[in-house]
């Protein structure tokens, strides 16, 4: 028998946030000024979320680390914690506002020198890069349209064994309503598919905060 996973009521959400480890003071700032900008802060990643890619970054011993949209720069922060010794991570980002609220908590937490930020359209940014050195791990959690193209210009500069994240791939149950058909709807559907029929790498979809894809190269 297939079992769900389980459903987080908020009751048990503050569980799961009361028995992993809590956000110090920077991040807990950081959540604190994106909340100031209304309802976009929605935007933002959960704590949890934010330790479980702190933890997985320092798992696949990530020198090499990629992000496609930062906002307010919490994941950015937590990916660049994991970092092996000298490790690098560059952020593609192109709003000023947001990533201003990023890089003064970069520097709050100590991992600035750690983070390059690119203010520039990201599939621009993704197409200069160079296959070599390799990016050990990605994140994806910008303009949902373009996951996919995303994601073609991120898998091939993949090591093998490195690692994809892409967020917001189950959006909030709408990919399984047949009610809803806007375009951002449409392109996380056709994203998750593209996904699970890659063979280049293996796939999971974890139900993490809005969800999350797991995605290994072979």
């Amino acid at each position: 028998m297939n079992r769900p996973s389980l459903s987080l009521t908020p009751e048990l959400h503050n569980y799961v946030l009361a028995h992993s480890a809590p956000p110090d003071d920077v991040q807990r700032a950081l959540m604190a000024a994106t909340a100031e900008l209304g309802p976009v802060s929605g935007m933002q990643i959960g704590p949890e979320q934010g330790m479980f890619m702190t933890l997985l970054t320092r798992l696949v011993g990530a020198a090499n680390a990629l992000e496609v949209g930062t906002f307010t720069g919490y994941s950015a922060l937590c990916i660049a914690r994991g970092l092996a010794p000298g490790g690098r991570l560059l952020c593609c980002d192109v709003n000023e506002e947001w990533t201003a609220i990023a890089r003064r908590h970069w520097e709050l937490a100590g991992v600035a020198d750690r983070i390059e930020l690119r203010l520039a359209p990201a599939l621009d940014t993704l197409r200069s890069l160079p296959s070599d050195p390799p990016i050990d791990l990605a994140f994806i959690d910008a303009d949902k349209p373009n996951y996919v193209a995303y994601y073609e210009e991120i898998v091939g500069r993949l090591r093998p064994g490195g690692v994809l994240l892409a967020d917001n791939v189950l959006w909030s149950g709408r990919v399984v309503d047949p009610s809803v058909d806007d375009a951002d709807t449409q392109a996380i559907r056709a994203f998750n598919d593209h996904v699970a029929a890659d063979g280049r790498v293996d796939a999971v979809v974890l139900p993490l905060g809005d969800g999350v894809t797991f995605a290994c190269k072979r």
